[in-house]
């Protein structure tokens, strides 16, 4: 059984390397932004809560988050292991977290600011079907519109220059010391996490002893 946490500032591929992961190695891809996004578009209580934190360009509390792992993670539906990304985001979480489950590594993707919000403010939304873009990497075929359905392209309402500014800090005050609680025990692996999806994903599996990554 193997067990990840992959950390790294939005925009940086924590998503992507971690279904790469999971898929491959029939770990469970626990997604923090997946279960609250699952409960915006079911409408339940917690989703219209996120839904006013998300507007008003703040991150979601950590208490919140914490409660939301604590129940996916008691599931038990892992058997291979898990790969959980999102958490943990404060130093409090993370000493849980570590007499909790007897992880194996920490994966920290490691992105600069500056190319953050080149990402981030790069992205679009279609406002029918929710597929994702980014024009930098994702471009739709037609200019403003979706592939899939052809619904218009809208920026995601936290995406604005302020709102990834406070973030950004909000990051860096928080994460930085749980990387540094991390460090300590040598669970960290940091990867350079610029570069192309399947290099980065070789990267980890060399630095982890995995298997290698055959795309």
């Amino acid at each position: 059984m193997r067990k990840y946490v992959i950390m790294g500032v939005q925009g940086s591929g924590k998503g992507t390397q971690s279904k790469l992961l999971a898929d491959d190695l029939d770990l469970t891809h626990i997604n923090v932004g997946d279960i609250f996004r699952w409960h915006v578009k079911q409408h339940t209580k917690l989703g219209a809560q996120v839904r006013r934190i998300v507007a008003a360009g703040e991150l979601v509390g950590d208490d919140l988050v914490e409660d939301v792992v604590r129940e996916r993670l008691q599931q038990h539906d892992w058997n291979y292991g898990f790969v959980v990304d999102g958490f943990p985001r404060n130093r409090r979480q993370a000493e849980f977290f570590l007499e909790s489950f007897d992880i194996d590594g920490v994966i920290h993707l490691d992105l600069p600011d500056e190319e953050v919000r080149r990402r981030v403010l790069g992205r679009r939304l279609c406002s029918r079907c929710g597929m994702d873009y980014n024009l930098i990497a994702h471009r739709p075929e037609v200019e403003g519109r979706c592939d899939v359905c052809g619904g218009e392209l809208v920026t995601r309402e936290d995406d604005t220059p302020e709102a990834l500014a406070r973030r950004l800090r909000d990051y860096h005050d928080k994460t930085d010391p749980v990387l540094e609680l991390f460090r300590g025990k040598e669970y960290v692996t940091t990867v350079d996490a610029r570069g192309e999806k399947a290099a980065i994903q070789r990267t980890i599996r060399e630095r982890l002893g995995l298997p290698p990554y055959h795309p």
